[in-house]
């Protein structure tokens, strides 16, 4: 009952967390591994228990999302789809012992990107177009690909993407918060049939999640965003630091 209490507060928090500035994954990825679970099966369980989140932000932001360039959003969709059914395909054939060997540097490409993103990332002008649509597709469908497999950060980089290829930031962040659905739905559907889901776990997760979405959508103009995602840093890098030098 306590490691349960421990996955749920981590939940709320993590819902609180992506609402207000992402990265969430960075607290519910240790706690599901302190409940016992292997790195693959907490990744698994997390990405599955976080999805109906994701799907109630991408369908609040709809009408912002759109093609990026010339490239039409049934593009962007259809990409972001076959990416994240091809990511989750390699995860379940990943051994959880390469897995656990992985994590360390994922999460570190995870930190690395939520602090460039956060802190030194400065869109181009609104509307001006720097990369072409073959560019723009190839990088959503990479993008696609690593949220199937692990996700952390993705909405970092389908921020820069999105915006290098001409969108505005609000554009950006309505269509990145549909997409980030997209290319986890073709995962989540491949991870139900998973062994390594802990069902009883993701469902307290999930629980957690989506109070602390709606405890994030009450906060949004009452706390400091930018406390939020140093705290945000500070957790990768510690959590960074710690899977070196103790290897799960």
């Amino acid at each position: 009952m306590t490691l349960l209490l421990v996955i749920f507060l981590a939940g709320v928090w993590a819902g609180v967390q992506n609402t207000l500035a992402g990265g969430g994954s960075f607290v519910t990825l240790p706690a599901l591994i302190l409940s016992g679970m292997t790195p693959l099966a907490a990744n698994i369980t997390s990405t599955v228990a976080l999805f109906p989140g994701q799907i109630t932000a991408g369908y609040a932001g709809r009408k912002l999302a759109s093609g990026a360039g010339h490239l039409p959003f049934r593009a962007l969709f259809v990409l972001s789809l076959i990416g994240g059914a091809f990511g989750g395909l390699l995860l379940l054939h990943t051994s959880p012992d390469v897995f656990a060997r992985l994590v360390p540097w994922l999460v570190l490409f995870a930190t690395a990107v939520f602090t460039w993103g956060s802190f030194f990332r400065k869109p181009g002008a609104e509307g001006a177009l720097h990369i072409g649509p073959v560019a723009t597709g190839f990088a959503q469908f990479l993008i696609g690909v690593y949220g199937g497999y692990f996700g952390g950060g993705i909405g970092i980089l389908m921020m820069a993407a999105l915006t290098l290829a001409g969108q505005s930031a609000r554009n950006a962040g309505g269509t990145k918060n549909v997409l980030a659905g997209v290319m986890n739905a073709s995962a989540v559907a491949l991870f139900l049939a998973s062994p390594e889901l802990h069902w009883r776990q993701a469902l307290v997760l999930a629980v957690g999640a989506v109070i602390g979405g709606l405890l994030g959508t009450l906060a949004l103009r009452r706390v400091n965003e930018k406390a939020l995602r140093v705290a945000i840093v500070c957790i990768g890098v510690a959590l960074t630091v710690g899977l070196f030098v103790k290897p799960l």
